[in-house]
């Protein structure tokens, strides 16, 4: 059929109602960016063709040539029968309007974080300006502690991740984005590597992924790097961790930002004393707490 799309079909429009079907016939799970076959063929159709990602409908009905044919079925070949995710085809992925490179060394950035950041963590964060150091736990490609330093103007950012190949990849965007001068990159299990440091702002969007929910992971999500995924049988291995060391690791008026999934409840009931602030985001209140060091839990 994919040899026949290469013969038959002409236009634009053509190869989207083509997507789109094979899509929906091949059972393919969409969620690191799209969330259906339409916006994920549009997506792979006009990233592959050069053309901008926001405007389809002025291009539906123009033919492609051969080569074009070619390179666009094979990209719908390669979703259908490598069930990659379309970031890693592309190797790229945005948040809001920022770009990041990525490939299978590192989890396809999708953080509600982003969007606090880009309002500066306000209202918690008064003057962005005076935030002198942050802390960007579970780096992976970077994007987190990139989107912080161009938050908070005079900051520097130490990015921490224990997986060597992340922060290769987390270089290449630190450097795409010319901020080798305040991101430093640190091989880390956590805070072992940077015992002493303190800062005002710690963020996190850490392994939070139970273990039925990875049992039952679609295909896509089992591209992903494990190690960025899962976190013991509720999900909150790594959170307890966190939770346990961070107050060690702030100023004393400092900041803990954590994406915690849809892990709510399970960490409310894990902590039943803790007074957790659950921020606002596109998707709810229910995906990223706020802790001050003086309200972390106690050991």
């Amino acid at each position: 059929m994919i040899e026949q799309a290469h013969k038959e079909l002409s236009t634009l429009r053509d190869y989207m109602r083509f997507a789109v079907s094979r899509f929906n016939a091949g059972g393919l799970f969409f969620g690191h960016g799209t969330d259906n076959a339409w916006d994920e063929a549009a997506y792979l159709l006009l990233h592959t063709l050069h053309l901008p990602l926001d405007r389809l409908e002025p291009f539906m009905d123009a033919h492609l040539i051969e080569e074009e044919r070619l390179a666009v079925v094979k990209i719908i070949e390669r979703r259908i029968t490598e069930r990659l995710p379309a970031a890693y085809l592309t190797n790229e992925a945005w948040l809001g309007e920022y770009r990041f490179y990525v490939d299978p060394r590192v989890i396809i950035p999708r953080s509600h974080i982003a969007e606090l950041l880009r309002e500066q963590l306000s209202p918690w964060i008064g003057d962005p300006w005076a935030v002198g150091k942050v802390l960007d736990l579970c780096t992976g490609s970077g994007c987190l502690a990139i989107l912080a330093a161009i938050a908070f103007p005079e900051s520097t950012v130490d990015a921490v991740d224990i997986s060597a190949d992340a922060l290769a990849v987390a270089r290449r965007n630190v450097d795409d984005y010319d901020l080798a001068a305040r991101v430093r990159l640190v091989e880390s299990d956590a805070f072992a590597a940077i015992p002493s440091e303190k800062y005002d702002v710690i963020i996190s969007n850490p392994p939070y992924v139970n273990a039925a929910s990875m049992a039952s992971l679609p295909e896509e999500y089992r591209r992903e790097p494990q190690l960025a995924l899962a976190s013991g049988e509720d999900g909150l291995d790594f959170v307890r961790r966190l939770l346990a060391e961070a107050a060690t690791h702030l100023k004393p008026d400092g900041l803990l930002v954590v994406e915690i999934g849809h892990n709510r409840d399970e960490l409310e009931r894990a902590f039943p004393d803790t007074s957790f602030i659950w921020l606002d985001t596109s998707a709810g209140d229910r995906y990223v707490f706020l802790l001050r060091r003086s309200d972390l839990p106690r050991s």
